[in-house]
């Protein structure tokens, strides 16, 4: 009778947050007729809907711990579930990058097209020459840039391999990349039936969300294996630091 309840309740949350996607859509549309598309006004568009919709409405609280960096970075972390960006979004304005199989999922993918994602195709080599590319033209407009360098959702203790292309870029450019990690106490939060509605049913059919989110200082290297490893390195000692009393999920 409990889980009949906790799953009614999730298929609530996603009628409110499905349904406020395509209310946020609709009037951005609207608004955008007399008043230019620009990202500032899609990154406020996206941070109104996750402080009034999004995050009570699912009922995520999270511990931050770390400043969001005062300049245009790049913003480099781990992958846990696709609540992730709602988490990450709530404190920072950037241009996500994204795999494209998220591109499938309706009414989501509108939404995020409209607040600043850039669907990449990892296995598509011109896919991710073009992504590249454009994180440095984002950049150089004085944007950040938020990149899952997994690739994936891991659902291991650390990290998994990161790939080199963002490192590259930052390293021969001289951006700055700011780690960041994100820890979930429940399992239920770990990416594990890999199906977006059976996932999200699983996640959010239990009353609260609890996540921590900490953010580290810019590292800066002229060397792409160098650079990568220190983001790895933080990000991996300070999800360790994380789970040390969320014993629930490792």
């Amino acid at each position: 009778m409990v889980k009949l309840i906790l799953n009614i309740v999730a298929l609530i949350r996603g009628l409110i947050v499905f349904g406020s996607m395509l209310g946020y859509m609709l009037m951005y549309g609207i608004t955008r007729i007399v008043k230019k598309h620009n990202a500032e006004a899609a990154f406020g568009l996206r941070r109104i809907w996750i402080n009034t919709i999004g995050l009570p409405v699912l009922n995520i609280h999270v511990e931050k711990k770390g400043e969001v960096y005062d300049k245009p970075a790049i913003y480099i972390g781990n992958h846990r579930s696709f609540a992730d960006p709602v988490v990450v979004c709530r404190y920072l304005d950037a241009f996500v990058i994204a795999k494209a199989e998220v591109a499938s999922y309706p009414i989501i993918n509108k939404g995020a097209e409209l607040t600043g994602v850039i669907w990449v195709n990892r296995n598509d080599k011109n896919s991710r020459k073009e992504t590249r590319s454009k994180l440095l033209e984002i950049w150089s407009q004085g944007y950040n840039v938020l990149v899952f360098p997994e690739g994936t959702v891991g659902t291991d203790p650390t990290t998994l391999p990161f790939k080199m292309g963002t490192f590259i870029e930052a390293a021969q450019n001289n951006i700055p990349i700011v780690p960041f990690a994100i820890e979930f106490k429940s399992k239920k939060d770990l990416w594990v039936i890999k199906q977006f509605i059976p996932q999200y049913v699983y996640q959010f059919s239990k009353w609260k969300t609890s996540a921590k989110f900490y953010i580290g200082e810019p590292i800066l290297d002229n060397d792409p294996e160098s650079l990568k490893s220190k983001t790895q390195s933080w990000i991996d000692t300070n999800l360790k630091e994380m789970q040390k009393d969320w014993s629930e999920v490792f």
